[in-house]
């Protein structure tokens, strides 16, 4: 503990300094900023969430006053590793929005109450308002702000949570300036910005005495295990460190009983010293274990956690500067830590940059208290700009692309004419390889990717450790370059019609985009399979003789701050002689989400095993390139689906379907239940389709497309009960045999798409209540006959929406498809318009609409009946919401020539003028996985 003596006798300042609830690492940076004000003799008033400790143990000084009160509640978390995102954003609403006025005004009273000359934040945002209202002045220091981490959480969870984010943007705007850390995020809603140092708390002790209080021998490695909030039932067991190695564990359990070779902190230990004293870190990666790792130069083995968007930019300069080592969350539960430590302290961290950003900090805030200005003069809307730009690239997340500032300007520009190829570079770069089967067709993205393929054999070659994105690496060391690869490519798709009705049985028409996901495969014996450390470590460990072994990397990982990549040993997808069940494969991969994606990659595996009885005995690589974009309602995920598929499994369902068995340019036409191809339909020359994003993130596992889809069941199992009373009834001497017959038919209904809607109409539509609730039918109905779905006794479901649209929609999509294929007349585009915009409709009434898609719709219709359309006899002609709804994409029908085109161009200014969204655009179509085929390449430059 430092007793703090003021070093100053001027008269002292009042500073207001709020600390986010998020973490201990905003607390012990404040500790380290209030500790140089109060050694210049100043008072620091703290407001804060965190224990007294954190503060009393670095500060003894009657200057320091703690006032315990959470204004805002940071990310919450599901587990150590996950943040849930939607409660985040319920939980700072309740914290922060309904009590605003009151906190409003209880903080302008105590600021004036202690006379404060400066507010500081960080970086809770009502203090900055706060301070604006009792006419003080107000500076944030930080790495990230709120409104940075809230708006993907927004994008996520929909607009009904986006006044959040405007109103913390608004709250810092009223800071007269940010101090900046060193790894900080985009914030383009402060006015100014002022960089300094890193913020580290200084060394009390020297590494020999720390060690010697420890029990720790010079010889002996020691690695600091920085991990908060461990799994339920999870013991570290002394196996996890390698012979010669101790650990020392900060803020564990008082009730667990540790291995000899681990050592419990108190939970007030000093750890800057004990990190200084140590060989590597292991734990997440926060501001202040980075901070602290980046200082002392020590490595840092860190574990991905999930929706913690501060942390790739950490992340990012821990790598710079040669500090960190990515461990998969299964071998930190799995205690598969060898590997990593031992390529920890192999490592040389280089930062050479200041570490006196807490004295640095505490000056300029000393200075504005004063008076001084620290504003810039110059212009800061050049800065202002790119931050906003890079989160809006952040947020729109255009797969296949390494985040970095050179390319969006050409990513968020989509022009939908004019679009070329890499051309003659790309070929000369392809050249480098022997296509044996196969073609590619000559597509844009299958070339890029067989160049992306080239370079990757050559950085490989090239045998440099570089700086580059640890998944580039990864992905060099993946394939024998010598042998043999198989590449497949399958396509998104565009829900044309039919959608969410497919699993009522409905006809759906689907389209395959020109985007397109593309995987290249190797097999290999296991005995020549290259493994990457950390597999080769556990695989050595489990077996006594080799076994196959799945390796993925996928490209643009970080893109959606996921692991790069991901193995796992073959076995595990047995149970004995059999394959495991597929309900134990979901449970499999869902104990890492970081890693949750392999699932649509390796699952595929385990279909070809249990459906066809295939055998792995040779170990495989595989690599992954995805560019149909996720959550846009487009099937990213099938198509990755499929083209894993592609060796032969059938895949099953609506939109691995169209990835599979579509063609180029037509919609592929399909019976639901069971899962059919009926066959393409031609798209006429003059109609053209295309897809609008409209930057809401779309989820079919969505807690709205549950409840639709539970309501649609429990309106089938009414229908079924009223046709079966109906025919048994008293009224049954009225009914002729065949209505009789009909009634029994429709008593045991399969699928809604089955009832006509005149006898929906006629029969059933006044037996079927607007709601219900989940309680009140199971009482009556017993249950709703989906096995995919729950019903909560508490929930009350909308029924008669739901219901009604699968029996609807079965009917415009068949005319739909017979408009298509009739003879082209003057009405034709007008009424398959009709359809769409019909259909959209009904989504909105099931409650699957957005704010996004229906304001795109909006300007579909705004420029459909327009002068200058009519004019033209029309261009743009209908629109709906696609796939599961409730975000996701929209798709737009249309004349098939360039007027039409311009006016999505227009649609597409004007929502992003509206909204601050540029959408993505997607038009054009391309192959489907099956018309592709697939390709058998080998490097031309390899000696027979």
């Amino acid at each position: 503990m430092e007793v703090i003596v003021s070093s100053k006798q001027q008269q002292p300042l009042v500073f207001a300094y709020y600390v986010t609830g998020h973490g201990f690492g905003h607390a012990t940076r404040v500790v380290e900023v209030a500790r140089h004000l109060i050694l210049e003799g100043h008072i620091v008033h703290v407001v804060t969430a965190a224990p007294d400790f954190v503060y009393t143990s670095v500060i003894q000084s009657p200057r320091l006053f703690l006032r315990k009160e959470l204004l805002d509640c940071g990310a919450v978390q599901c587990d150590a590793l996950t943040v849930d995102r939607i409660a985040s954003l319920e939980k700072y609403s309740e914290t922060a929005v309904i009590p605003r006025e009151t906190i409003l005004a209880t903080e302008v009273k105590w600021l004036r109450s202690i006379k404060a000359d400066l507010v500081v934040s960080d970086v809770v945002p009502v203090a900055c308002r706060a301070a604006a209202d009792a006419g003080i002045r107000s500076v944030c220091c930080t790495n990230f702000s709120w409104d940075f981490i809230y708006a993907e959480y927004v994008v996520d969870a929909g607009s009904q949570h986006r006044s959040i984010v405007l109103q913390i943007a608004e709250d810092y705007s009223h800071c007269e300036f940010l101090i900046r850390l060193p790894g900080y995020c985009p914030m383009p809603a402060f006015r100014d910005v002022v960089d300094v140092p890193l913020v580290v708390r200084g060394l009390h002790k020297s590494r020999a005495e720390v060690r010697k209080e420890l029990g720790v021998e010079e010889d002996e490695k020691l690695v600091i295990f920085n991990f908060g909030g461990q799994p339920a039932g999870w013991k570290l067991q002394e196996v996890f460190l390698p012979p010669g190695w101790k650990c020392v564990v900060c803020g564990g359990s008082d009730k667990e009983d540790y291995p000899p070779n681990f050592i419990k902190l108190p939970k007030d230990a000093y750890t800057p010293d004990v990190i200084a004293a140590s060989d590597c870190m292991l734990g997440k990666i926060g501001y202040g274990t980075f901070s602290e790792a980046m200082a002392y130069k020590l490595p840092f083995v860190f574990v991905r956690r999930d929706y913690f968007n501060e942390e790739p930019f950490l992340r990012n300069m821990l790598e710079h500067y040669h500090g960190g080592v990515e461990m998969i969350r299964r071998d930190l539960l799995t205690g598969c830590w060898q590997p990593y430590l031992e390529r920890a302290i192999s490592l040389k961290p280089c930062y050479d940059g200041g570490v006196n950003g807490g004295e640095v900090a505490a000056r300029i805030l000393q200075d504005t208290a004063l008076g001084k200005n620290h504003a810039s003069d110059k212009p800061c809307g050049a800065r202002r700009l790119r931050d906003a730009i890079v989160l809006g690239y952040q947020l729109q997340r255009v797969n296949n692309r390494i985040i970095g500032i050179p390319d969006w300007y050409n990513l968020a520009e989509n022009k939908l004419v004019g679009r070329s190829s890499e051309g003659s570079q790309i070929l000369r770069e392809v050249e480098d390889y022997e296509i044996l089967h196969g073609d590619p067709q000559g597509l844009p993205d299958t070339m890029a990717f067989l160049k992306s393929l080239a370079d990757l054999g050559a950085r490989h070659d090239s045998k440099k450790d570089t700086d580059e994105v640890r998944e580039n690496l990864a992905a060099a060391g993946l394939f024998n370059w010598e042998e043999e690869i198989f590449v497949a490519r399958a396509p998104g798709r565009l829900d044309v019609m039919g959608g969410i009705a497919d699993y009522s049985g409905s006809l759906v028409l689907q389209m395959p985009i020109r985007e397109a996901c593309h995987v290249a495969v190797q097999k290999n014996h296991p005995a020549k399979q290259k493994l990457w450390k950390h597999a080769q470590a556990r695989h050595h460990a489990d077996h006594e003789k080799l076994t196959p072994i799945l390796e993925i990397v996928s490209l643009g990982s970080d893109l959606n701050n996921r692991g790069p990549t991901f193995d796992m040993d073959l076995s595990d997808f047995n149970d004995g002689e059999k394959p495991i069940s597929y309900e134990a494969a979901r449970k499999y991969f869902a104990k890492d989400p970081s890693q949750k994606w392999a699932a649509y990659v390796a699952g595929t595996i385990l279909v070809l095993m249990t459906e066809l009885g295939v055998c792995f005995e040779n170990s495989i690589s595989i690599l992954v390139s995805s560019g149909v974009p996720e959550g846009k309602g487009v099937s990213s995920s099938a198509a990755l689906e499929v083209e894993n598929h592609v060796v032969g499994a059938p895949c099953g369902v609506m939109d691995q379907m169209t990835s599979a068995c579509g063609e180029a340019n037509k919609l592929l036409a399909m019976a639901c239940q069971p899962a059919e191809v009926l066959g393409v339909v031609d798209i006429p020359s003059h109609v053209r389709f295309w897809g609008i994003d409209s930057g809401l993130r779309h989820s079919v596992g969505g807690s709205d497309y549950g409840s639709v889809r539970i309501g649609t069941y429990m309106g089938r199992k009414i229908i079924k009960s009223t046709a079966a009373g109906l025919s048994k009834g008293n009224n049954k001497d009225d009914l002729d045999k065949d209505g009789i017959e009909l009634l029994n038919n429709e008593a045991s209904l399969d699928y809604l798409c089955n009832l006509p809607p005149h006898r929906y109409e006629g029969v059933y539509v006044d037996k079927l209540p607007e709601t219900v609730s989940g309680e009140e039918f199971m009482k009556k109905y017993a249950n709703h006959e989906d096995s995919v779905t729950t019903i909560d006794p508490k929930h009350i479901y909308a029924v008669k929406a739901p219901t009604r649209h699968p029996v609807y929609e079965n009917f415009r999509v068949e005319a739909f498809k017979a408009l298509l294929t009739a003879t082209t007349s003057d009405g034709q585009l007008s009424a398959l318009g009709e359809l769409m915009y019909q259909c959209h409709y009904s989504y909105g009434s099931c409650g699957l609409g957005s704010d996004g898609t229906d304001r795109l719709v909006e300007l579909v219709q705004e420029m459909q009946h327009s002068k200058a359309s009519k004019s033209e006899n029309g261009t743009l002609h209908g629109a709906k919401i696609t796939g599961g709804g409730s975000g996701g994409t929209v798709c737009i029908i249309g004349k098939n020539f360039v007027g039409s085109n311009e006016q999505i161009l227009e649609i597409q200014r004007r929502y992003h003028v509206a909204t601050g969204f540029k959408p993505y655009v997607f038009e054009g179509s391309s192959p489907g996985a099956g018309e592709f085929g697939y390709l058998r390449i080998r490097r031309r430059n390899v000696t027979e």
